[in-house]
């Protein structure tokens, strides 16, 4: 259209449109390094040189060398060439670009974090399976042991919703006025505010998984 300036994309982007709007929006920076990084993994795992890889594909040695580290853009042809001399279809080469990052926090069986609450010295033992490490506390989840009855039970009050399920024993538990009896398999939800805790102890030893889920408003 006469008088109508050309539109600037962002460095850095390729910008495919139709119709006048963006349908793809690729950081080429970004994609080249991933792609690079896939060449330089794929060859390492088939115990190939860059001279051997080089070869089979038909390019430099050097050209190799700086498309694994992402410093240039290869072309489609260089691509399948070089996906064929890896052994491996060309989408592979793209495989998870763009996924987020796993980050998971794994605790391995008896490694969990042994803390102190009330009820702790009367054979009770609270073993912390994850450790939420935000500015907000969201969740707690604990394996909770009892190994010898008491005669006096804590309770406990804390704000947000607990989940309890039991996993080994027999246990009476309160919350407010009423009581539960507990059973491997069986699930307890309910709110934190209230008053709760075991009631009796039935069968011995007692293992049970409690989680606390922390609301917005609270930390």
């Amino acid at each position: 259209m006469p008088g109508r300036k050309p539109s600037k994309e962002p460095a850095g982007k390729k910008v495919v449109r139709a119709t006048g709007q963006p349908i793809v929006d690729i950081d080429t920076a970004s994609l080249d390094r991933h792609v690079g990084t896939m060449v330089r993994e794929l060859r390492a795992k088939n115990r190939l040189t860059i001279a051997d890889v080089a070869h089979l594909a038909g390019i430099s040695d050097g050209m190799l060398s700086r498309i694994e580290n992402g410093q240039v853009s290869p072309s489609l042809d260089s691509l399948n060439r070089l996906a064929r001399a890896l052994g491996v279809e060309i989408g592979q080469l793209f495989r998870n670009f763009g996924h987020q990052k796993g980050k998971a926090l794994h605790v391995k069986q008896g490694e969990g974090m042994e803390v102190v609450r009330r009820g702790t010295s009367k054979g009770h033992t609270y073993h912390l399976l994850a450790y939420d490490q935000g500015p907000k506390k969201r969740f707690e989840p604990f394996l909770i042991s009892m190994e010898d009855a008491a005669e006096v039970f804590p309770t406990f009050e804390h704000p947000g919703t607990e989940f309890i399920y039991m996993l080994e024993g027999q246990i009476e538990y309160r919350h407010g006025t009423h009581t539960y009896v507990l059973e491997p398999g069986d699930a307890l939800t309910f709110p934190g505010g209230v008053p709760h805790g075991p009631e009796r102890l039935l069968k011995l030893p007692i293992r049970f998984l409690s989680v606390i889920l922390y609301g917005d408003e609270d930390g």
